[in-house]
């Protein structure tokens, strides 16, 4: 299941559906999507449901069903707001090797010192690496 906030969800919602078909194409429009907006009117993208309620008592609701994991792509805001709420289980940061000379602080909104373990990493070709974090 992937969770969104509104923005990262409006941009993805825009490519998406029309994308080239290949096996990302698939699972992105397959799986099931949450969209959390209080502003949103509706979520049009296939498999997608608009939450306008609290978050961390929908998604606490989530984690106690069977299935999947859920994950947040993008979704700086949300990601923020669920970390200092303490509800997030594992920590995936995807590093790309490229550096910008500016851009946008990946939690710039989370206040508090947050201490976390690496749990194990990932390395594709491409040079990509994945980080997996546990809170310590």
């Amino acid at each position: 299941m992937l969770l969104f906030g509104r923005k990262t969800y409006q941009y993805m919602a825009a490519y998406w559906p029309s994308a080239p078909a290949d096996e990302v194409e698939e699972r992105m429009n397959n799986l099931p999507k949450i969209v959390f907006s209080k502003t949103l009117k509706s979520a049009e993208w296939k498999n997608s449901i608009l939450v306008k309620s609290d978050a961390v008592k929908e998604i606490s609701r989530l984690k106690q069903m069977p299935g999947q994991d859920m994950v947040i792509l993008g979704s700086a805001s949300l990601a923020s707001f669920l970390l200092e709420r303490g509800i997030i289980d594992e920590y995936r940061v995807i590093l790309s090797p490229v550096f910008l000379s500016s851009g946008k602080h990946l939690f710039q909104a989370v206040k508090q010192r947050l201490r976390l373990r690496l749990s194990r990493t990932k390395l594709f070709g491409s040079g990509v690496g994945v980080l997996y974090y546990q809170s310590a």
